[in-house]
Formats: structure tokens, C-alpha cells, sequence
């Protein structure tokens, strides 16, 4: 769970408006999680025909030692069972996103589908929060869009209450924010591109640091101060961006604590909020393609919109996409899309939710339509739709399965421009010469503390 996009993230400030909503029907059972779910949340049992088979438990390693680098071969002598394209896009409609339509029709994206693997896991004390927050996790009343209370250290909503769609809604939002993907991570090179008429141009690099209060391993709900995040980005490359910095804390409710965001710029000396990086504020590193709250399908405060739960159901999504860590950037991105050839698709149950605005509030994209995967509980495809109800933007999140974690968790994410066919990528990849090497060290809370990062700035 990587919450980047091109090292400048989303902050907040304190949303006011909302729509009441019931935070939250009777308790769910917890010991569901043990027999027809899984420690998740997700369906243990696979699907009628046999092409999602039955979680059991998925892939899970011993744990490596801190100084070597948690990219993981998998499942690499598979052969795609099946491609779709636009000669045979009506036979698998109902298995495709909108987004997933269009940008196959459109600029001739083909899906390599291969055999459908559960891989997604969590170590045990994950699992045991996870059980806790069924009877404690509660949406704020003000309105679940605003964020929750009575959880830590696991999934705050696994089982979800779909009496009530905005519940559900928000529930599944914030799955989406708070998915497991470790404790403290460090990425040597994050590098941020942008496709604009099939030339690749590089537009950050960083050094990316985080660590994750909510999934403190010594941690609890009664000392969790309510941060789910901390993200320190060194910015690298390209050279006029060289020596900056961004530090981002991320909140799980925007009630209580607002997120923040500090840089530091080059020539200035000194470290300042940026309290407007935030919403559809466009990514200055972007060229105009994305905005701050389009990384990783959505991204930053969900409270602008209603999230609103449609259906759930099974769709071809980016699953498993660990070859993608084996290659260049440049070898992986085409013109319009990833390279087929190195991204995997796979048949996966998912959560369907919309997304509209709430009243008062403004956003480019007046709809959302996101795909929250039932294992990871993350939002693996979505789409953005304008004021006039057309579809102008599609997200792609590709993960990556982690056995020593264990967990399946984001590797890179995309937001496509419909219009003109440019998009964005932003990953743990190798851009050459840099190496996107990620490791889970500990890391000294000075990382991320914003008073050191002040002083330490020098002109």
C-alpha cells in the first residue's frame, strides 16, 4: 500500500458538510471470519464453475532478512488461458470494467488472462485485529464518508453491511485506504512517468520512505493516535526536482485529525504546509493527466463524495503482476497502456461502488465507479466521469503478491486519460539506471518527523 502518486501526495483539509447516515448496523459475527470468510473478509468457497478456486490460506513464506529485497518470482512458466481483444470483446463483456471497455476498443488494449491465484495474506496479528474490529469499528456520524473510529491494526470493515448502500459505500472506501501492505517500507527509486504522445518522459524520482502507525505490530487501539500514514519522499531525478523533499500523514478520519502535508523546495531553506495538495488539485508532475486524489484508483480524503455500494460480482482485474518488478519502465510501458506482455490478468470477485459528489462540494470527476477486490480489500481498477456523465478517466492499481510480508499489495498505479490516450505510472520499478529495490527495514521515527525535517533544510 504504497498512497503515492509521483512522490507529491494528496493532503486534506477538514471537510464540514455532511450527510448523516446510520454509522452502523448491529454487529456483525466475528467467527464468520474463520469459516465461510476468510480472516479478511473475502469468500472462502470459489465460484460455481471452478474459475475462482477457494481461498486456502495464500502465499506465504518465511520472512527475509532486512537488507534484501522483497521482489518475488511468481507463477512465471504460466501461458494466459485466454486473450481479450476487440475481435472477442463481446464474448466477455460482462466480465470487463467500462474503463476496461473503452480502452480496448478505443486504442487496442488486449488482456493476457491467466489462471486465477488467492494469493493475498496478512500475518496473524492483522488477522486478530481484523476479528476485533467487527465489533468495535464505527463510522463516523456524521457520515462514513468522513472517515472511522474503533479500529486498528487489521481490515476496519471486513464484513460488510449492505442494508444500508452509503454504509456499505464507505465501509469499502475505507478498506481501500487503510489495506495491509506492512508496517515500514523503503523503496530506492519510486520513479514517477507520464506517456504524452507515446514519448515516455520521467518526471520524479524518489527515495520513498513510509511506515504505517495503524499496523504497529506493538501498537493498540488505545494508543493509535489516529494517523494511518507516514510517507517521507527525497526527490532524486529528474535534476531540476534534485534535493526536495515531501513528507505526507495520512488520517483515518478527518473529524478528528486532518492529513498534512510539508515540503521542502529547493531554494527556500525552510519547510512549509501545503494545505492545497489536495482533491482534484491537478499533479503539477502530471503535464494535466491526473490529479492529486487519482492515484491508486482514489486516493487522499474520501469525504467529498457519497459512496454508494451497487453490487458484487466477477470481473477480469491487474492480479499477481510481479513480472512487471523484473523489468525497465521502459521495457513495461507502451504508447497507450502497460505492455500486455508483462501484465497479468486474472479472474477475481469484486466490489462494485459509485462514487457521487455530496452537495457543496466540486471535483472534476462528479462520478467514480470503483472495483474493490474482495482478498485485498483494494480497489484494483476504476473510472472518472465528468459533469456531463462521460467517461474521461480509467485507474489502474497493479499489485504485486509479497510472500514474505505476506500480503498482495500495490505495486504501481496508472490513471489513463480517455480523451487523448496519455496516462500516467507511478511504482516500486526499475527505471533504468535506477534500481526500484524494496526492503521492510526498521526505520527510525525521525524519518518522519516534520520538526527534524525543518531542521535539517539548508538552502
Amino acid at each position: 500500500m504504497k498512497r503515492r502518486d509521483f512522490g507529491l501526495l494528496a493532503g486534506t483539509s477538514l471537510a464540514t458538510a455532511a450527510v448523516v447516515r446510520p454509522a452502523k448496523a448491529a454487529a456483525a459475527d466475528p467467527s464468520l471470519l474463520t469459516t465461510t470468510l476468510t480472516p479478511m473478509g473475502g469468500e472462502r468457497a470459489g465460484n460455481a464453475d471452478g474459475s475462482i478456486p477457494a481461498w486456502t490460506g495464500g502465499q506465504v513464506s518465511a520472512p527475509l532478512p532486512a537488507s534484501q529485497p522483497v521482489a518475488a518470482h511468481l507463477f512465471e512458466d504460466e501461458q494466459p488461458l485466454y486473450k481479450v481483444n476487440a475481435g472477442n470483446l463481446a464474448q466477455y463483456a460482462d466480465l470487463l470494467t467500462e474503463g476496461t471497455k473503452f480502452q480496448i476498443t478505443k486504442f487496442g488494449l488486449e488482456l493476457h488472462v491467466y489462471p486465477t491465484h488467492r494469493t493475498a495474506a496478512a500475518p496473524q496479528y492483522v488477522y486478530d485485529n481484523t476479528a476485533k474490529n467487527v465489533t468495535t469499528a464505527t463510522l463516523d456520524p456524521r457520515g462514513g464518508r468522513f472517515g472511522f473510529t474503533g479500529a486498528y491494526g487489521g481490515i476496519p470493515f471486513p464484513i460488510i453491511d449492505t442494508t444500508d448502500p452509503l454504509v456499505a459505500g464507505a465501509q469499502l472506501i475505507w478498506n481501500h485506504l487503510t489495506g495491509w501492505g506492512g508496517y515500514t517500507t523503503l523503496t530506492q527509486f519510486n520513479p514517477g512517468v507520464v506517456m504524452i504522445g507515446g514519448n515516455l518522459i520521467l518526471v520524479s524520482g524518489t527515495l520513498s520512505r513510509f511506515v504505517y502507525p495503524y499496523y504497529d505490530p506493538n501498537g493498540s487501539l488505545e494508543t493509535f493516535e489516529g494517523y494511518l500514514s507516514k510517507a517521507h519522499f527525497y526527490y532524486k531525478a529528474p535534476g531540476s526536482v534534485d534535493g526536495q523533499e515531501t513528507m505526507v500523514w495520512h488520517t483515518t478520519n478527518v473529524n478528528v485529525h486532518p492529513d498534512i502535508v510539508w515540503t521542502l523546495l529547493n531554494g527556500q531553506g525552510r519547510v512549509r504546509k501545503a494545505p492545497n495538495q489536495a482533491f482534484d488539485a491537478p499533479n503539477p508532475f502530471s503535464n494535466g493527466i491526473a490529479n492529486l486524489d487519482e492515484a491508486s484508483c482514489f486516493y487522499g480524503n474520501p469525504s467529498q463524495y457519497n459512496w454508494s455500494y451497487i453490487t458484487k460480482k466477477e470481473i477480469l482485474v491487474p492480479y499477481n503482476c510481479n513480472k512487471m518488478l523484473f523489468h525497465t519502465i521502459q521495457e513495461i510501458l507502451s504508447p497507450h497502456f502497460p505492455n500486455p506482455e508483462f501484465l497479468r490478468w486474472e479472474k477475481h470477485r469484486v466490489w462494485v461502488v459509485e462514487a457521487n459528489l455530496a452537495p457543496g462540494e466540486h471535483n472534476v470527476n462528479a462520478k467514480r465507479r470503483l472495483y474493490f477486490d474482495e482478498d485485498s480489500r483494494f480497489a484494483l481498477l476504476g473510472e472518472g466521469y465528468d459533469a456531463q456523465g462521460e467517461l474521461v478517466k480509467a485507474y489502474g492499481f497493479y499489485n504485486e503478491c509479497i510472500p514474505s510480508l505476506p500480503g498482495v499489495v500495490e505495486m504501481g498505479t496508472s490513471t489513463f486519460n480517455l480523451t487523448s490516450g496519455d496516462y500516467t505510472y507511478n511504482g516500486n520499478n526499475n527505471y533504468a539506471p535506477f534500481t526500484g529495490a524494496e526492503y521492510f527495514p526498521q526505520q527510525a521515527p525521525s524519518f518522519f518527523d516534520p520538526q527534524l525535517m525543518a531542521a535539517n533544510a539548508a538552502f
